[in-house]
């Protein structure tokens, strides 16, 4: 029987007649947890980023940089530069429930060998859960900055997982000449920013004229593009499902017919060296070429015991005859009892038993991905700036300060790992680097070098390309155990002479306190970086110096603007003393990321979180004592690492302060008018929300708004909004945008307070700070769907 890609979640098939009928998402709440999307092929055609709460915290704001290859600088002399790819097929979680912004468990696949995959396929679907799965944003920035394209996953499972025949014919579905659902693909990739698809069709029951509109579905959609397609050796041509381990020619017309088809083709695991050598040809014969099929090996339930036939897929001494594709390397973290064993195994996986990518001789047959693939870098542009951030921690240091405690993972913020890991010359014993999580500069993990020091020992680091001009500087932030010789220099190669290095004295300790040393290039204006590294002298017996940055930039640091219009979208109450928010706010340009902190009663500032994006889920912000209200700041953080201004936005807590209240309870109120005699604007400050949706403000006028005079000017902390769901009916109806505004009198200009867009929640809690008499809620769009009526059973207002 042929080995097949089947998700790990088709356990959940037997879930699938009782939720193919239903919403792939359930709605968001007004502050919950966001969650990556995925969708059946029926509920996608209802995706709407403008409608969809969680579409705005899903999108990644890195763009795909370019990349590097230079085969003089290569780790190992085995390994070939620009022939067979790799792709690699990733579950990073389960389909439905997975965060995504990253979360509070430190316990994550956190991926740090960017450097010998050209493509990740986020992989998921399941049928009972959906079938077309988009990707987190936080491996999409992670990869991207690291030059990798992304997709997501298109599987149909087969009929004893679930699959439905009718799931495939839905997809193909046309409107007139239009593929709906391939518009769909396109718009999700594009509002993301991911850079394509892999379609699995493992589902029988097909036939010749269904394969024929698979082809013709990804040919439109990449025509609309750009928008990319990887097929999986599964459906054949005559729409049957035979796994074919080859490109043969009853599959080939899914690469191309003899237009492009594809992009490229995952094949089956049961592949032979004739096999490969056919598929090559073949694809060359139809103008593609060998590297454009990638050729399966499973390694979900094995690792690196997988047995595979590394000869006839990258023949020693001879061009590789197609490119790889690994399916689920992240057995390295499944199967390991902790980080320290994840990263071994990562090792392992990828540069070999040695943790040597210049020397994987072993006994095994799994030698190492870097024996037979060279290393990429997208470090070509400056400012390049690294804190040896994984991803991942159980902290979170600014500048060396602990601003943040406990576990999280957030792929997003992970910096650019080191392109060899590790790299490591020396006459005499060699020095042992690792990614350290004792400590850190930036983040929540450092470099750190380790062992007997008896000799130079050099560190290669970074492939890179980086022009240096006439004000260009490298720095280097590091920590010593005591004040005294540091025994550091920093290490540079430049292209004219790629493996030489040009070293810089960094002197010595002040003390055992993080330093930053920060050397003038402009002696060699005009040339360009090819290596970063560092380098080791002297004579120590146990030597140990930690790395928390080193940087390559032009001039001063740039300093960004601060964002603006911080705004809580909303807010859930997990228990009297602690919040999730959800947040957004305008950008301030181009920025690495930007870091969301509370202000504590102390004057100190705690770490919440950080995003490239322009929204942010914070899943816990805890209540200090009695406060009332939590200050948000918002800062920008510039790719050279400059820190903006904060911006700042205000969470108020409920029961608040003494004297608090509800100050529109039973206060005069007007509207723009009523659907019903008893559906008046008192029903909306009477402070009740009585069962038969009756006890409520209804209006269908062209504009709508309700007034709720104070009497006189208060201090106000917050507005709540009952919307119709919280009146018990449908949540379709609850008040989608609106804004309130303030007046201190009746004279006076309306002043807007709050802004709010895509609400979905059935009460939603909006804080302010200002001092008013006058307050009006302004409906601007009533309902989730086309229906008129604005329907508000309850407006408070809070404060004293």
């Amino acid at each position: 029987m042929p080995r097949r890609l089947l998700s790990t979640l088709c356990a959940a098939a037997s879930l699938a007649a009782a939720l193919v009928a239903g919403p792939a998402q359930a709605a968001a709440a007004p502050g919950g947890q966001p969650y990556a999307s995925y969708w059946y092929p029926d509920t996608i055609l209802s995706w709407d980023p403008a409608t969809d709460p969680d579409a705005r915290f899903n999108r990644s704001r890195v763009p795909l940089r370019p990349r590097i290859q230079d085969p003089a600088l290569k780790a190992n002399t085995n390994a070939r530069a620009g022939e067979g790819r790799i792709a690699s097929l990733v579950s990073f979680g389960p389909t439905s429930n997975n965060p995504s912004q990253g979360s509070s468990d430190p316990n994550y696949y956190a991926f740090g060998y960017w450097q010998y995959v050209d493509t990740l396929v986020f992989w998921g679907g399941s049928a009972g859960e959906g079938l077309i799965l988009a990707p987190n944003p936080t491996v999409i920035d992670a990869a991207h900055r690291n030059g990798v394209k992304v997709y997501g996953t298109v599987f149909f499972p087969p009929t004893a997982y679930g699959g439905q025949i009718q799931w495939v014919r839905d997809f193909v579905r046309k409107s007139g000449s239009s593929y709906v659902v391939a518009d769909k693909l396109v718009q999700v990739a594009q509002h993301y920013g991911f850079d394509g698809w892999f379609v699995n069709q493992e589902t029988a029951g097909g036939d010749a004229a269904l394969a024929t509109e698979l082809r013709s579905l990804m040919k439109y959609a990449r025509a609309k593009g750009p928008v990319e397609f990887m097929w999986y050796d599964a459906m054949t041509e005559s729409g049957s499902v035979s796994w074919q381990n080859a490109l043969t020619t009853a599959n080939d017309a899914f690469l191309a017919d003899p237009a492009k088809v594809s992009d490229s083709m995952f094949l089956n695991f049961g592949w032979s060296a004739g096999g490969l050598v056919s598929s090559r040809d073949r694809a060359r014969s139809l103008g593609r070429s060998g590297y454009e099929l990638y050729s399966g090996i499973d390694t979900e339930a094995n690792g690196y015991g997988t047995g595979v036939s590394w000869d006839a897929l990258f023949p020693a001494g001879q061009p590789h005859v197609t490119s790889l594709g690994l399916y689920r390397p992240e057995w390295t973290w499944k199967s390991s009892s902790g980080r320290d064993d994840f990263r071994a195994k990562d090792a392992r996986y990828w540069v070999g038993a040695n943790g040597d990518p210049s020397n994987t001789s072993t006994s095994s047959s799994w030698k190492g991905l870097a024996t037979y693939v060279a290393e990429s870098s997208a470090i070509t542009a400056k400012p390049f700036v690294t804190g040896f951030n994984a991803g991942q921690g159980d902290f979170y240091n600014e500048g060396g300060v602990r601003v943040g405690t406990g576990g999280w993972n957030n792929l997003s913020l992970q910096d650019v790992p080191p392109t060899y890991q590790w790299l490591v010359s020396s006459a005499g014993t060699r020095l042992t680097p690792s990614i350290d999580f004792g400590d850190a500069y930036e983040g929540g993990s450092s470099l750190r070098l380790r062992g007997r020091l008896d000799s130079v020992n050099t560190v290669r680091l970074y492939q890179t390309k980086l022009p240096v001009a006439a004000d260009t500087k490298l720095s280097v932030v590091f920590k010593a155990p005591a004040a005294g010789a540091t025994n550091l220099r920093a290490a540079v190669a430049f292209t004219d002479a790629p493996t030489t290095f040009t070293t810089f004295d960094l002197g010595s300790a002040a003390g055992a306190g993080w330093e930053r040393r920060t050397l003038d290039l402009s002696a060699h204006a005009g040339k360009t970086i090819a290596q970063l590294g560092l380098q080791t002298t002297g004579d120590k017996d146990a030597y140990d110096i930690r790395v928390g940055q080193l940087a390559v930039y032009d001039g001063a640091v740039d300093v960004p603007p601060a964002p603006t219009g911080v705004t809580v979208l909303g807010s859930t109450d997990v228990s009297a003393a602690r919040k999730s928010l959800r947040l957004s706010w305008t950008g301030s340009g181009q920025v690495h990321h930007y870091a969301v902190y509370r202000r504590n009663p102390d004057g100190t500032r705690t770490y919440l979180g950080g995003t490239p994006n322009d929204s942010y889920f914070v899943p816990q912000l805890d209540r200090v004592g009695a406060e009332t209200s939590t200050t948000i700041d918002v800062e920008a953080v510039s790719p050279e690492h400059g820190r903006s201004p904060a911006a700042s936005t205000t969470v108020t807590w409920g029961g608040g302060g003494p004297g608090e209240s509800n100050l529109a309870l039973g206060r005069p109120a007007t509207a723009s008018g009523q659907c019903n005699a008893d559906e008046g604007p008192a029903k909306a400050v009477n402070g009740t929300v009585n069962g038969g949706n009756t006890d409520k403000w209804c209006a269908l006028t062209s504009t709508k708004w309700l007034e709720v005079d104070l009497g006189s000017a208060k201090q106000l902390t917050r507005f709540v909004v009952k919307h119709a769901q919280a009146g018990g009916e449908q949540a379709s109806w609850n008040t989608r945008d609106f804004t309130v505004q303030v007046r201190s009198s009746a004279s006076d200009p309306w002043t807007t307070a709050v802004t709010v867009t895509g609400n979905t929640a059935g009460t939603s809690t909006h804080p302010v700070t200002a001092t008013t008499r006058y307050v009006r809620l302004n409906i601007t769009r009533p309902t989730q769907d086309s229906d008129p009526a604005a329907r508000i059973y309850e407006f408070e207002v809070w404060g004293s």
